[in-house]
């Protein structure tokens, strides 16, 4: 099929505009990537753009030789991993509790777990209650919540999900019925193998919450031990004195601190830091890609 020659402008001026687009998102990664594989007395004076003027492996050294840093990853690992799970084990139950129309209640039940998303009990309500219940410096809140608020369950991805539910044809569960099949099995053997779209965004969604994370930390965990990844990147963004910490557990651990002194600085530790913790998120995303867009456009529109 021949183009016009208006057609023709619109792609080049619409590959240009996409390849504009891609500069712009890509450069400041690159660009942290330049600095944390630069020497950090060499990056203070400035002009690092995506390629390191002087290269040097310390930042990194100094974030994988540091206990307090690689506990926190697996602190955070094992979050994003417990609380995915368990967030989308609640989630998928309650929505697929919802789309059974012979549930008892059910409109009452929607209309309940609707208001909490108007009105909310604020910080010192959740602060207060986890204090009494004894989960503070308790590693299992991490699991309940996501970005300082209640995140085992939320209502918003179960409507997600619950549309997504409606959309398979009601003659496949009628079938499984007369072979048998109770509620659990149709759930867990025909309704779930077919949401994988909406299973894959949801699963996105909960992971990147709990991988981003820091205000949890940061409100219920005054023990260090209990920091994740993200929270000792906040500090190291606005605290010198997370490096000094740092520079002792290195020396502690027996490493050459005045050739860390002169390889190093709070900007490149930074830029190091922001690497390790973005890329988990980077390199999981592409497989997941492709089931995005369909659950999220599956799942908020048909009805």
């Amino acid at each position: 099929m021949r183009r016009s020659t208006g057609e023709k402008l619109f792609n080049i001026f619409n590959i240009l505009y996409m390849l504009v687009m891609c500069a712009v998102m890509l450069y400041p990664y690159l660009n942290n990537i330049a600095l944390s594989l630069n020497d950090g007395n060499d990056a203070a004076m400035g002009g690092i753009t995506i390629f390191p003027r002087k290269w040097t492996w310390m930042n990194y050294q100094m974030i994988f030789r540091n206990s307090m840093l690689i506990r926190a990853a697996a602190t955070s690992v094992l979050r994003v991993l417990l609380g995915t799970a368990a967030g989308l084990t609640v989630i998928t139950g309650a929505a697929y509790a919802m789309t059974r129309r012979d549930l008892p209640g059910r409109g009452a039940f929607q209309t309940f777990l609707i208001i909490p998303m108007f009105i909310a009990g604020g910080l010192i309500p959740n602060f207060m209650l986890f204090r009494t219940l004894g989960l503070m410096n308790n590693f299992w809140l991490y699991v309940f919540i996501v970005n300082g608020g209640l995140g085992a369950f939320s209502v918003f991805n179960m409507v997600i999900v619950r549309t997504f539910f409606r959309t398979i044809p009601a003659s496949l569960e009628e079938s499984a019925m007369i072979d048998g099949a109770n509620d659990l099995v149709i759930f867990a053997r025909i309704i779930l193998p077919l949401s994988k779209p909406v299973l894959a965004t949801i699963s996105l969604w909960l992971a990147v919450g709990h991988w981003n994370d820091w205000v949890t930390s940061l409100y219920y965990m005054p023990e260090k031990d209990m920091w994740t990844l993200q929270y000792i990147l906040m500090k190291i963004v606005k605290e010198a004195e997370m490096m000094q910490r740092m520079m002792a557990e290195s020396a502690r651990l027996g490493m050459d601190t005045s050739r860390i002194r002169a390889s190093t600085t709070s900007t490149t530790m930074q830029a190091a830091t922001l690497i390790c913790v973005t890329l988990p998120i980077i390199l999981v995303y592409p497989f997941l890609q492709k089931y995005f867009v369909q659950g999220v456009t599956i799942g908020a529109i048909k009805e």
